[in-house]
């Protein structure tokens, strides 16, 4: 039936499907040197602007946008597919289905996808044989599937290096690597669809066609046995990714997948023994595994000795707590980082992110020469005290009430006396902290909830950096959106370090949001650099306020629920053009 090429035609195809996974592999790495000079671009603006800020209290320069580069933030960077939704979650009915990408993500995956369906196509005889086309096919999709799962792997890590290089949060993989599985599980389908349809076609084993006969090759040949089974792993992995079954049941999904990348990395290293694709492969796996020891030598270096790491946990009001963390080894930690934290006694191995919202580190006596280094003070500052401490040896979180891991916390916190308790803990990182607002002369942070956490060393850090000369930031207003006045006590000890560190009423503006508050008797403002308001926040009529007074460049950054989100980002587009305005996001996206 002509299912059989001859050799060389057979090598010739080999080789075709080889340099095609070659011109992947290309594009994706001309995608990232091109982001990456892009990055140091805007990194090298930056840097001389604040340089050239930090004794300019007017920043005029700065204060105006480049217009064409604007336009492309507006339409473009910032805008999301359609009209103004992005990370509010859609939903039909109570289900959550996932969130729409950006125009700049969706541009991005178009390409990547219209890429491997040229090259899933091209070059294919469609009007030879048919047993020849699906031989084929088969081949391409089989090697365009596996060579797509070494992008698929790097993103999903949390060391993922391009991480820091790109500026792209871990949250933007995130959605990029669900989609790369998507790629990697469509061409899986169709190379598990042809090679069945080939088999029953030409009746391989039985020398009759029909479907006996792919059941005897499965049953009597493990190259067909073991890529039936890694392909009904990748289907599986897909179908437990539903947006809806992972926030419902995030652990179970957690085990079921690296479960099932355990078992498609077992099935595949079967079936492509003696193949060249084996080589991509060996990739996958060595990316994987290098990723997953790293985590791990850095989780014994950080907890193990020295007591090891602990958790006290206390209720707050609201479904909250506050957790602090006493460290085993001091660590160095930026603003906007956040950390990976495991408590066995309550989620036996899984790990769940959280923000940092605090650390503390005790003092270091000052050296010779140190206070010198400020460039506009000549006394000590809590800047300058800070920046000299020793790494700290504590960390808090703020967590809210949820299903699962947080829910049996909570319920152990309140068993315990006076409502708190201490675990043995083990934490991992600290991750992030890659958007530096030193260069901005505005800075506008809006927060809602527990995204508080984000948004407050953000605060301490540019009042701090203010205070020092360090810092271009002149005007820095810090939204709060909470839903009762208790929510406060959250942070009211970090608040009020804030509050008193040095020159901060020069800089420093916070206007609280109380969106359901028992009588107005709640509501009062303690100082005219500290104010309370009923109701949530006119983020378009802010962000109006705070251009009109605007110094130098600035830069707007929201962490909170996705309606909140949105409604900044919208707010933001419509000042591209007039202003020079940054917009920074901030979230954990499962």
């Amino acid at each position: 039936m002509g299912g059989i090429d001859p050799p060389a035609v057979a090598a010739a195809i080999v080789v075709n499907n080889m340099l095609f996974s070659y011109y992947i592999l290309i594009v994706l790495g001309g995608i990232v040197i091109s982001m990456i000079i892009y990055r140091i671009a805007i990194h090298s603006v930056q840097y001389i602007r604040t340089l050239t800020c930090l004794n300019n209290d007017s920043q005029r320069y700065f204060k105006m946008p480049n217009r064409q580069f604007g336009w492309i933030k507006q339409h473009l960077l910032y805008a999301p597919l359609f009209r103004r939704r992005h990370q509010k979650q859609m939903r039909i009915g109570p289900v959550e289905t996932g969130i729409l990408p950006t125009r700049f993500q969706s541009l991005l995956l178009v390409s990547i996808i219209t890429m491997n369906v040229i090259l899933w196509a091209y070059g294919i005889e469609w009007n030879g044989p048919i047993i020849t086309k699906l031989e084929h096919l088969r081949n391409r999709s089989g090697t365009l599937a596996v060579v797509n799962m070494i992008p698929l792997v790097i993103m999903s890590g949390r060391n993922n290096p391009l991480i820091g290089w790109l500026n792209i949060s871990y949250n933007t993989f995130n959605l990029m690597h669900r989609w790369f599985g998507r790629i990697v599980a469509s061409l899986a389908v169709s190379h598990g669809v042809v090679e069945i349809t080939s088999i029953v076609i030409r009746g391989q084993k039985t020398h009759t066609p029909g479907w006996e006969s792919f059941s005897e090759t499965l049953k009597e040949v493990r190259f067909i046995t073991f890529g039936l089974v890694a392909l009904v792993s990748i289907c599986t992995i897909i179908l437990t990714s539903w947006t809806a079954f992972r926030h419902a049941f995030y652990e179970t999904f957690l085990h079921i997948h690296i479960a099932l990348v355990s078992l498609v990395m077992a099935a595949l290293w079967i079936h492509l023994d003696g193949l060249q694709q084996m080589t991509y492969l060996k990739a996958v796996i060595s990316i994987w595994v290098i990723e997953r020891l790293i985590r791990l030598s850095s989780l014994i270096y950080r907890n193990v000795g020295r007591g090891g790491t602990n958790a006290d946990v206390e209720i707050l009001p609201g479904d909250a707590m506050r957790i602090t963390l006493r460290l085993a080894r001091p660590w160095t930690f930026k603003p906007g980082q956040h950390v990976f934290l495991t408590i066995p006694s309550v989620g036996l191995w899984t790990s769940h992110p959280f923000s940092v919202a605090w650390s503390d580190a005790p003092p270091q006596p000052l050296r010779p020469g140190d206070l010198e280094k400020g460039i506009r003070t000549s006394q000590p500052t809590a800047h300058t005290t800070d920046t000299l401490a020793r790494p700290p040896t504590s960390v808090s979180l703020i967590i809210r009430r949820r299903a699962g891991f947080t829910d049996r916390l909570h319920r152990k916190a309140l068993d315990g006396p006076n409502q708190r308790v201490s675990l043995p803990a083990l934490v991992e990182g600290p991750y992030g902290g890659t958007h530096a607002l030193h260069s901005y002369g505005t800075v506008v942070l809006f927060a809602a909830g527990v995204g508080i956490t984000h948004q407050v060393p953000l605060a301490r850090d540019l009042v701090a950096g203010h205070a020092a000369g360090t810092v271009a930031a002149r005007r820095v207003l810090l939204v709060w959106v909470v839903r009762a006045p208790d929510h406060l006590e959250w942070i009211r000890p970090w608040m009020a370090a804030v509050l008193g560190m040095p020159g901060r009423r020069d800089v420093l503006r916070i206007q609280l949001f109380v969106t359901r508050p028992r009588c107005t008797a709640e509501i009062h403002s303690p100082s005219s650099t500290v104010q309370m308001f009923p109701g949530k926040p006119d983020v378009d009529a802010l962000l109006g306020m705070e251009a009109r007074a605007q110094v130098g460049a600035m830069a707007v950054c929201v962490c909170g629920p996705g309606g909140l989100g949105d409604d900044v980002r919208a707010a933001v587009r419509r000042r591209q053009g007039g202003r020079n305005v940054d917009f920074v996001e901030e979230g954990f996206g499962w």
